[in-house]
């Protein structure tokens, strides 16, 4: 049996000595990295970091586990904390003896107690319940999510909660959050979710920006593109024929200043007209959160900056 092809490095990176590639993959059953683009073994005998049981169902999985939850940001006690039951049963499903149930019950009073003892948990505690209504209603994913606790745990951190409603400051580091991962969700639609106004939740944006570190891009119109072009059930080619109309735009600094959604809609309004894939403007405004005053303005823009003919 040949013996495998060995990897050499370059600069930290780990590339194929028969083809030059640094792309491989990882097969756990035999434990081998594999050169994705020769099929070379690269190295063998990997070590299994995973469990030496094995499991067939989520009980038989959940049975034989020895370890919790992972840790996690969007809880207050970032899964770490223990949990009391409120059952009169133990473990292994026996009834607890009558003698040992006050003790328990005090046990379970004062660990109860014990995790709000401070005014920065109790905020953490009420802003990551917040958080998981306001994910949930808007679809948001768990990365995201974890980002946006991150973002409020700084936040926290840096005091800028204090003197503002929790509300406001969940619905800012979501919005962030969704910016940073680009999630087509604009101001209105977390507006719409969230239990404060638009001026409110704009202050409590632009007041993490300036005191979080925080990296957020700037809004494009080509990431509000899938959501919108879903709802209208448009074709892949009119989609793709609006990316083109936002980057020749964006090449020529037209885009500067304008709002994203106002943008995606109206390069979605030419593109279907151009693709023969037509859409109304109130059904685009409608779908884009904009108004139609909007559409037309941006599409005139649009098609006066780039000299695009559109038929009637």
């Amino acid at each position: 049996m040949a013996k495998p092809a060995r990897s050499t490095r370059q600069k930290g990176i780990a590339v194929c000595s028969i083809c030059g590639g640094n792309e491989f993959f990882e097969d756990l059953a035999r434990g081998e990295s594999i050169c994705t683009s020769c099929g070379c073994v690269i190295n063998e005998r990997h070590i299994d970091s995973g469990p030496e049981w094995r499991a067939f169902t989520a009980e038989e999985r959940d049975a034989r586990a020895r370890t919790g939850s992972p840790m996690t940001l969007t809880m207050a006690d970032k899964g770490l904390a223990t949990t009391i039951g409120w059952s009169d049963r133990d473990a292994n499903g026996r009834t607890i003896a009558a003698s040992s149930r006050a003790a328990i019950y005090r046990m379970r009073k004062w660990q109860i107690r014990t995790l709000v003892h401070s005014s920065q948990h109790r905020n953490l505690s009420i802003a990551m319940s917040e958080m998981d209504r306001l994910t949930s209603q808007l679809g948001v994913p768990h990365e995201t999510k974890e980002t946006s606790a991150l973002i409020y745990r700084k936040a926290l951190a840096k005091r800028l909660v204090r003197g503002r409603s929790i509300e406001g400051m969940v619905a800012a580091t979501i919005y962030l959050s969704c910016r940073i991962h680009k999630i087509p969700r604009q101001l209105d639609e977390i507006v719409t979710e969230a239990r404060v106004n638009r001026k409110e939740l704009g202050q409590c944006v632009r007041l993490i920006l300036r005191n979080v570190d925080v990296k957020v891009p700037i809004p494009s119109a080509n990431d509000l593109m899938p959501r919108i072009s879903a709802d209208l059930q448009l074709d892949g080619t009119t989609v793709q024929t609006a990316m083109g109309i936002i980057n020749d735009a964006r090449e020529r600094g037209i885009t500067a200043g304008k709002d994203p959604g106002g943008l995606a809609a109206a390069a979605l309004y030419i593109a279907g007209i151009i693709t023969d894939d037509r859409r109304t403007q109130r059904e685009i405004a409608e779908a884009s959160n904009v108004t139609e005053v909007t559409v037309r303005n941006r599409y005139k823009d649009l098609a006066n900056s780039l000299k695009i003919t559109i038929k009637p």
